[in-house]
């Protein structure tokens, strides 16, 4: 077992500061190389809490920002222009920075891409949902309206 210090927030694992034990395999293929996590020290309780401070920073202040953020977030549904072939079949698939850009550009607020998770691959036009998680006990439902954009005439 190897026990690491998180950096980021790993779903289902835990959130940013946090010190976990995970299987060697788990740390060394996909935590430690994409950034999640880093190897617990003695000396890395200073490290902890500057992880914590920094998530802190990050995340939204309040909890009736969050709640009045999450409220703007499931009001209205908000429009995901992609690219697209035939049958509305999409050129790859919707990610969750996709949908925290089209938040910002519909001008609902900005989101951090690490808060959105997506229930289902998107790679087909229509209507779907996404969950952003914008504290611990605020969720919020997101309707996605996948159109496909314009193809440009030569």
């Amino acid at each position: 077992m190897a026990k690491l210090i998180l950096t980021q927030e790993v779903t289902g694992l835990g959130s940013a500061g946090d010190v976990v034990d995970v299987k060697n395999g788990y740390a060394r293929n996909y935590l430690l190389p994409r950034g999640f996590a880093t190897t617990w020290t003695k000396g890395g309780e200073k490290q902890i809490e500057s992880i914590k401070a920094a998530r802190e920073i990050r995340a939204v202040k309040s909890l009736e920002e969050a709640q009045a953020l999450a409220a703007k977030l499931q009001a209205s549904p908000v429009k995901l222009v992609v690219t697209a072939g035939e049958g509305g079949r999409l050129f790859g698939a919707v990610k969750a920075a996709d949908v925290a850009d089209a938040v910002q550009a519909a001008g609902l607020g900005s989101i951090d891409k690490r808060v959105v998770t997506l229930p289902t691959a998107i790679k087909v036009t229509g209507r779907f949902q996404a969950h952003a998680r914008l504290q611990e006990d605020v969720l919020a439902v997101i309707d996605l309206d996948v159109v496909a954009a314009k193809a440009a005439k030569k």
